[in-house]
């Protein structure tokens, strides 16, 4: 667990477990999946980790805040840690959220988060795929069009498809016309329904019900501290609530629930699609307040594989 100095003591004493470690790192936000580093496996079975470049999801073109310069150093700090080797991606920027992978050859992303020309501008798709296939040894990259409404990263996947198990993906849904959410749902669809993976195998899709539609309070609304370029919080904005933002553990999927009449059937959702797991709604509305949720504020690390 990753604190910052104002809130070490205050972790420490309420995670106090022996087997919970909890580190103090200055941040300039909480998001880690997306400022930290992504952990691969080589064909060794050794844990690698890969250092994206971030720049608060748009740099000085819509990014979300400046300076970023200590999340910045997230990836480096977390590796060095973990004494982890890692690879560095110069030049290149992406956030963990932005990206989805199965394990066996195939990302998929949206086009409108890593071709925002706030992210690369310098790079064509084709050259980003290669700098993805070069770090993560994908064969395949998947693009759809765009990811949930007003998410104020650009669109990441992570808020919108995820993979259940490699050919089968967990869709975020409306079946509202009206729904701002209803043509980016049945775009992905169609791109998911005419693609096949990197094995040959065509997709799996189950849909995920939307929540909501969100948005805050008045009080909710004035307890977010507001910095520059950031969404605007009011009861006016609808809020990215999205039950796919959750996050596999061993054994369990920790999904973020919004006192919601979906919070249910996402439950019974997922416990289906995850017989093995055991599903916790963990309270998110607060994390959707901030702008992201579960999944955004957590980073899995493999363990090695044994020769």
């Amino acid at each position: 667990m990753a604190v910052s100095a104002a809130q070490y003591d205050n972790a420490r004493a309420r995670l106090d477990m022996p087997n919970i470690r909890v580190v103090e790192m200055s941040s300039n936000d909480a998001w880690v999946r997306d400022s930290g580093p992504t952990f691969v496996i080589n064909d060794r079975g050794e844990v690698r980790g890969v250092n994206w470049e971030f720049n608060a999801w748009g740099g000085f073109d819509g990014g979300l805040y400046a300076p970023w310069n200590l999340d910045s150093q997230l990836g480096r700090k977390v590796l060095e840690i973990e004494r982890c080797p890692r690879y560095v991606t110069e030049g290149f920027v992406l956030e963990g959220g932005s990206i989805h992978v199965d394990g066996e050859g195939t990302l998929i992303t949206t086009e409108e988060c890593l071709l925002n020309r706030n992210r690369n501008p310098h790079l064509t798709r084709e050259q980003i795929e290669a700098i993805l296939g070069d770090y993560l040894a994908v064969d395949k990259v998947v693009w759809l069009p765009d990811g949930l409404f007003n998410d104020e990263t650009d669109g990441h996947v992570d808020n919108f498809c995820c993979y259940i198990r490699p050919g089968e993906v967990l869709l975020a849904w409306t079946d509202d016309p009206e729904d701002p959410n209803y043509s980016r749902c049945h775009a992905a669809l169609s791109i998911l329904e005419n693609t096949l993976d990197a094995k040959g195998r065509a997709f799996i899709v189950h849909k995920m019900p939307i929540p909501g539609p969100l948005f805050a309070t008045e009080e909710e609304s004035a307890g977010v501290d507001q910095v520059h370029g950031s969404q605007e919080r009011n009861p006016s904005v609808r809020l990215a609530g999205s039950y796919v933002n959750f996050l596999i553990v061993n054994g369990g999927i920790i999904a973020p629930s919004f006192d919601d009449p979906m919070d249910e059937k996402a439950r019974e959702l997922l416990q289906t699609l995850f017989p093995e797991h055991e599903v916790v709604m963990a309270p998110g509305r607060e994390l959707l307040l901030g702008g992201g949720n579960i999944h955004c504020l957590t980073q899995q690390q493999p363990a090695p594989h044994k020769a």
